[in-house]
């Protein structure tokens, strides 16, 4: 088998429904931080609720309706609402948490805001910018901000995570799902809203 055919395969693992969660899990196993193991818990437990349960009810909810053909295809008019819908829990998210969360992952998940209201404009102008890219980019972004903000020792880290953002990449074109100037618009949406957040507070402010 060709190893080609396994590039799929990383539409689904990083699939933006997960990313949310993926970037919290990643905060808590690598970074520094300073919560209880219930607040830990509980921020898990919201961030599950919030970005992955609720948009997937909803994803097989616009599936039952007809409205929605794929996991990891959608055309721009199948994508709207769903996006849409994920800007708005991601913005509940943060209004909930604003005094618990850490300015870390306050800041990623404000970024991932960014990114659902860009990638919202993108549909309303009727541009199909990668999903997928806006997700994975973020996710690396976070990475990397994170290891210079702590000044880790995360190397291997950091690079897995950027060969993942080509290998999602790699995956795409292969499934013939977007352009590459799709791939390129979704990826700068990915690491502009991160690094933008990451700049403003983290050296703007200093």
């Amino acid at each position: 088998m060709k190893i080609k055919q396994f590039l799929p395969v990383f539409s689904y693992i990083f699939h933006p429904i997960f990313i949310s969660l993926y970037g919290t899990l990643f905060y808590f196993l690598m970074v520094p931080h300073y919560g209880t193991e219930n607040m830990i818990y509980l921020t898990l437990i919201q961030v599950s609720i919030l970005t992955l349960f609720l948009p997937l009810a909803l994803y097989f909810l616009l599936v039952s309706l007809g409205h929605i053909s794929s996991f990891t295809e959608a055309s721009i008019k199948e994508r709207k609402f769903p996006v849409f819908i994920q800007a708005i829990l991601i913005f509940s998210l943060i209004y909930l948490n604003k005094f618990q969360f850490s300015s870390d992952l306050l800041c990623f998940f404000i970024g991932g805001f960014i990114s659902a209201i860009l990638a919202f404009i993108s549909i309303l102008v009727k541009y199909k910018s990668s999903l997928h890219m806006i997700g994975i980019s973020s996710l690396a972004t976070f990475v990397y901000v994170m290891s210079l903000q702590y000044e880790l020792p995360f190397i291997n880290i950091v690079a897995f995570s950027f060969v993942c953002v080509g290998l999602v990449a790699s995956s795409r074109l292969y499934m013939k799902s977007h352009s590459v100037n799709e791939l390129i618009v979704g990826s700068a949406i990915g690491f502009i809203s991160q690094f933008s957040i990451y700049y403003y507070f983290y050296v703007y402010n200093m």
